[in-house]
């Protein structure tokens, strides 16, 4: 979360309490209605509490401000107080119902958004609910994303605030993991998308603004999304290759193959399966479509196709590995064979070799 942002809240945690109402507490009844009693519910960005009466129990009052969470815990004894930031949150994987996140996640930088979404995902259970809103681009406005900072006219200046396009926030929703059950657009100067949605059995993307390749596979087996490693199921060469290929040095780590190789993770359908087979050429081209728009927010310096099944029935159907012609916005594309056991013919070194080449300088265009 944005370190100047934080530092304005722990300042004025009291007069913003003082200043503010919860909009539309409607919505925070019907989210404690849908968490079933006695779960854990998360008010993420609890601010200074507007809405922590109205959550249920039992609930954790976190901000990445000590001074709201204290303001909170003042209004709502009985709130668990937790300081953390939006985009490391100190649960295990699973172990939270419902997260309540009211105007909060438009203080994290765009790039970061993503990885702040799928640590949402990581600690909702399967089915768990997420209250999330935020606000929107000004509606005459064309871009996807927007940053700005509040100025002196403000109550509060000196605030990161970074607005979306409803249809940038849905993708990016689906990509972390979650089914969007409704989103609204409400209001008009500052225009807030609400967006009610459930944690679902898949992976989350594992991307953000510095990539160098972005990997994006089939979709996830159900070990994959279970475990919540992309290329988890026993005999699947993914990466074995990606080390024997001087990559990375880790194996089966996500979060470390974004942060320190610089390698993102994404999937061209969501929904797990047994097989790839299951899946449909209506899927494998929304899906395009979505990493499409993925590519084009976040300009990874590439992406790499792992596997010619979902390439071909997007985009080519007579495509052959390699680099392909057309980039994605400025993106350029490498389709490389599958690393599935079942595509055993394929020798592990020409795996490392077509993942070193995806990772290298792409040809002139």
């Amino acid at each position: 979360m944005d370190r100047a942002t934080i530092e304005v809240y722990d300042r004025a945690a009291r007069q913003y309490r003082a200043q503010r109402r919860p909009y539309r507490p409607e919505r925070a009844v019907e989210f404690a209605d849908a968490v079933p009693p006695g779960q854990l519910r998360l008010d993420l960005g609890c601010g200074p509490g507007l809405y922590l009466p109205l959550l249920g129990s039992p609930v954790v009052a976190a901000d990445a401000s000590a001074a709201m969470v204290a303001v909170a815990r003042t209004h709502v004894p009985d709130a668990l107080p937790l300081r953390c930031d939006l985009t490391a949150l100190p649960f295990g994987r699973g172990t939270v119902a419902g997260v309540w996140a009211s105007k909060a996640h438009q203080h994290v930088p765009a790039p970061a958004l993503p990885g702040a979404l799928a640590e949402l995902h990581r600690v909702l259970r399967v089915g768990g609910r997420l209250d999330l809103t935020m606000f929107a681009t000004p509606t005459a406005g064309d871009a996807d994303v927007e940053t700005t900072v509040s100025g002196q006219d403000d109550s509060f200046p000196g605030r990161l605030f970074t607005l979306y396009r409803p249809a940038v926030l849905a993708d990016l929703l689906i990509g972390a993991g979650f089914s969007v059950d409704e989103l609204a657009v409400v209001g008009d100067d500052w225009p807030r998308i609400e967006v009610t949605a459930h944690r679902t059995r898949t992976l989350a993307d594992s991307v953000d603004g510095a990539m160098r390749l972005l990997v994006c596979g089939l979709n996830p087996s159900i070990l994959s999304a279970d475990v919540g490693v992309g290329f988890a199921r026993p005999g699947n060469r993914f990466w074995p290759a990606l080390r024997l290929a001087g990559l990375t040095a880790r194996d089966r780590d996500v979060p470390g193959l974004l942060r320190h190789d610089h390698i993102g993770m994404t999937d061209l359908v969501k929904r797990p399966t047994v097989g790839a087979s299951e899946l449909t050429r209506d899927e494998y081209q929304a899906g395009h479509a979505r990493v499409e728009r993925l590519c084009r927010l976040l300009s990874p310096g590439a992406i790499c196709f792992v596997g010619l099944a979902g390439w071909r029935a997007a985009v080519d159907r007579k495509a052959v590995a390699g680099w392909q012609p057309q980039p994605i916005g400025t993106t350029a594309v490498y389709v490389m064979p599958s690393t599935s056991g079942l595509n055993a013919r394929v020798p592990l070194a020409d795996l490392a070799d077509h993942l070193r080449a995806a990772a290298g300088p792409p040809p002139p265009p």
